[in-house]
């Protein structure tokens, strides 16, 4: 295999950063959206106000962009005020977000770094993520909750090392430390802009926000603090906290805004589970969001083979669920602005 000790890991001090997210955050009151989006989002609005009132989930998915383009804090907020009960992303979108927090910045340059073989090869990011994720799979806690911790509580609590024999997870936790030469106590990580983050703030409040990562598309799996275990403990819990608040989407809203991937692959594993187990899933709303044109009503089905939005292959996924899906065409931006105001309309 690959050793990773053979590596070079640079400061993320000297990385140049296209994203500074004190320019780039977007609240409710950015920006004014034209009438023909309101009209979407009114409607989307309603549904989830309806939802919200017979105590169905609300569950968000979204992509890294999501985060790069600010919205965190809004997003933040929609969750506080219960208008969404979970909210779920890749692991670019948790990486993003906790650069974000201890840096003010973030999104590189890949096609420079990468030919100096520098792309994702940055010291802090690669060790404290993964030394929270390990030291969350000790605790208990899911992808998510370990980071929105780390960046909540300024800093990792480094168990002391006889505490870790007992349990898998504390051997690989013990492991780690040693490798790393990582003593016990108090690992003060300072993150001065935690305030736009989004994973702290669920974290501070008890909302469900996880991780769902493919090993190896993420930049942290380039560190040699990397450990496969505890990416695997902390990502199951996270599914499993998805998959419950899918038993509670009858009735309910599905968000998922620009994740092509992640979001329809899990929600179907995740639905077919929740049937599985014996619960009806019948009429929820699922409604998705992305840059590709609206060329087909997948209110109807799906296109034939020989029409390109055949295969656009997460509408495929969704329209497949036997629940009314709907395509929006949208700047994530501007949609989640729209349905913010839309939603606060209805709760004045």
């Amino acid at each position: 295999m690959f050793d990773r000790s053979t590596m070079t890991y640079y400061p993320l001090s000297e990385r140049i950063n296209k994203v500074n997210i004190v320019d780039a955050v977007i609240d409710g009151e950015s920006f004014d959206a034209d009438e023909a989006l309101v009209a979407r989002t009114d409607v989307i609005a309603d549904e989830i106000v309806s939802a919200r009132k017979r105590g169905a989930s609300v569950v968000l998915a979204y992509g890294a962009h999501t985060i790069k383009n600010g919205l965190g804090r809004l997003l933040a907020e929609m969750a506080e005020a219960g208008w969404i009960t979970h909210l779920a992303t890749n692991g670019a979108g948790i990486i993003h977000d906790w650069e974000f927090a201890y840096q003010g910045e973030s999104s590189e340059d890949v096609r420079a770094n990468i030919a100096e073989g520098k792309f994702g090869t940055w010291e802090e990011t690669g060790l404290f993520i993964n030394l929270a994720l390990a030291v969350g799979a000790w605790e208990g806690l899911g992808y998510g909750a370990s980071i929105g911790k780390m960046i909540s509580t300024n800093g990792l609590e480094i168990p002391a090392y006889d505490v870790l024999t007992d349990t898998a997870a504390g051997l690989d936790l013990l492991s780690l430390l040693r490798s790393l030469n990582i003593d016990s106590g108090f690992l003060a990580i300072e993150h001065p802009f935690a305030s736009y983050s989004l994973q702290a703030r669920c974290y501070e409040r008890g909302i469900r926000c996880t991780a769902h990562p493919m090993f190896g598309c993420d930049i942290i799996y380039t560190h040699k603090a990397c450990s496969g275990p505890a990416i695997g403990r902390t990502a199951e819990r996270d599914f499993l906290s998805y998959v419950d608040s899918i038993a509670n989407i009858e009735g309910g809203v599905y968000l998922s805004v620009g994740s092509a991937v992640m979001s329809p692959m899990i929600f179907e594993k995740s639905l077919s589970m929740v049937r599985n187990s014996g619960k009806t899933v019948s009429s929820a709303s699922i409604h998705v969001v992305d840059l590709a044109p609206e060329s087909w009503d997948w209110s109807g089905g799906e296109p034939p083979v020989d029409n390109p939005a055949y295969y656009l292959r997460y509408m495929k996924t969704f329209s497949r669920m036997g629940l009314s899906t709907s395509y929006l065409s949208c700047d994530n931006r501007e949609f989640f602005v729209s349905l913010y105001q839309s939603l606060k309309r209805r709760s004045l």
